[in-house]
């Protein structure tokens, strides 16, 4: 399912170079050079698994996630990062 979407807005430019995924993210708050990277995971048909909640539930998002030996976990907030 995701990659009929992924094809449909890949060649939209919607803003500052990104496509309407990568400006979704932007708008959340992620960092462009992660965006890059997970428009990239995505377009080569990997998944890309988005946690939001409290500082506590990302943290215990991660510790659950990082038991399946994920090919990489990455945290954008900072009282995430503080909580970890």
């Amino acid at each position: 399912m995701v990659s009929w979407i992924v094809g449909a807005l890949e060649g939209a430019v919607v803003f500052g170079g990104l496509s309407a995924i990568g400006a979704g993210l932007y708008g959340m708050g992620i960092p462009k050079d992660s965006i890059l990277r997970y428009e990239l995971a995505l377009k080569t048909d990997k998944f890309l698994l988005m946690v939001h909640g409290a500082a506590s539930e990302v943290v215990r998002a991660r510790d659950i996630i990082e038991t399946t030996q994920p090919v990489s976990v990455t945290l954008h907030s900072a009282k995430v990062a503080v909580a970890a």
